[in-house]
């Protein structure tokens, strides 16, 4: 059986929109590409709620940089034969750094973290699958527009900057954005259709890349 990392955010923790509660297990994207796989893998879900791809968000007590968290989910879930990394959106919300492009240079970090790791002797550097989140969408909920209503054209830029780093670095790209939309609720999060439309969407995807 293969293994697969699913490291994201709350678009992979399966975060509501409107609700601050979680999609049920199997309407998560990384439990829907499981049940297309049909046994032949074992997705390990990694969403982390607020995750960045390298930068450090001072508002929370939990560490949210996915540069930090990954060499600890690296070494503890090998041997692993694919990393799927969706990441970006939080990036952007900081007026800040509210630009793709800084995403994407996150992404590249997080790539050579992977390419660049001590695995075990045994055990094969795993393949790499980046993937573009959906692009923010306006929200009446004041808070949230606060929080990334800034970013929604920034958001839209993801897939192009991504791709290009996918090709630079030599790993696989997916735009979850043509299968998926955010919900006008939050303006960022899933509903249910669309998360599992993201995992139905990459079967055939992962299937081509681990050859099952």
């Amino acid at each position: 059986m293969k293994n697969i990392l699913a490291f994201g955010d709350s678009l992979t923790w399966g975060f509501i929109a409107g609700s601050w509660e979680r999609h049920p297990y199997d309407v998560r994207w990384p439990n829907a590409l499981a049940a297309g796989l049909g046994g032949k893998a074992r997705v390990i879900e990694e969403g982390h709620n607020g995750r960045t791809t390298v930068f450090d968000d001072p508002t929370c007590f939990d560490d949210r940089n996915g540069s930090k968290a990954l060499p600890v989910l690296l070494a503890t879930h090998q041997p692993l034969d694919l990393v799927i990394i969706m990441l970006g959106t939080n990036d952007i919300k900081f007026a800040n750094r509210c630009r793709a492009f800084d995403a994407a240079m996150g992404m590249v970090r997080l790539i050579e973290i992977v390419q660049k790791f001590s695995f075990l002797p045994a055990y094969k550097t795993p393949q790499i699958l980046i993937m573009s989140p959906p692009a923010l969408v306006p929200t009446k909920d004041e808070w949230f527009n606060d929080l990334w209503g800034h970013a929604i054209g920034e958001s839209k830029l993801f897939a192009q900057h991504y791709c290009r780093v996918a090709k630079d670095m030599g790993v696989q790209f997916f735009d979850a954005g043509t299968v998926a939309k955010a919900d006008p609720t939050d303006g960022g999060h899933l509903d249910a259709a669309n998360t599992q439309a993201i995992g139905k969407a990459l079967v055939p995807v992962v299937k081509g890349i681990l050859a099952i």
